[in-house]
């Protein structure tokens, strides 16, 4: 197991319900898990993300937690197939935050584009799967 150079740690409220929507939901590959401390490590075509339950540690935590969780982040995952994740999302009844969309940025003299939508987990951390479209 490679671990990325960033790797955020999201807490969360339902332990059960966070690691259902990003191991069923998702479909984010387990690379390890500790169940007694409410923690769990995924992964996604390179992306790593990991959940930690506040009822069991909330030693890292430095303030007053409300939901939703991570207010003015959102966490850019890159993938392969952003309309197949989009599709198991919507096929399991969780609401999208924003609509599929294709953004094009400018990055010096060229755009780069990406086809992407943002969804919320369970405690609110805003996620933004997108595909890349190129360069224009």
């Amino acid at each position: 197991m490679i671990e990325a150079p960033l790797v955020p740690e999201l807490k969360c409220d339902d332990y059960k319900a966070s690691y259902n929507f990003y191991t069923e939901i998702l479909e984010f590959k387990v690379l390890y898990v500790r169940e007694n401390e409410g923690f769990a490590m995924f992964e996604h075509e390179g992306s790593q993300i990991m959940i930690d339950s506040l009822s069991v540690c909330s030693r890292f935590v430095d303030g007053v937690m409300e939901k939703p969780y991570g207010r003015g982040v959102s966490f850019q995952i890159r993938t392969s197939d952003v309309s197949k994740v989009y599709e198991r999302i919507v096929g399991n009844d969780h609401p999208i935050f924003l609509e599929m969309e294709e953004k094009w940025y400018r990055v010096g003299n060229v755009e780069k584009g990406n086809k992407q939508f943002l969804v919320q987990d369970p405690d609110g951390y805003m996620l933004r799967f997108f595909e890349d479209l190129g360069e224009r």
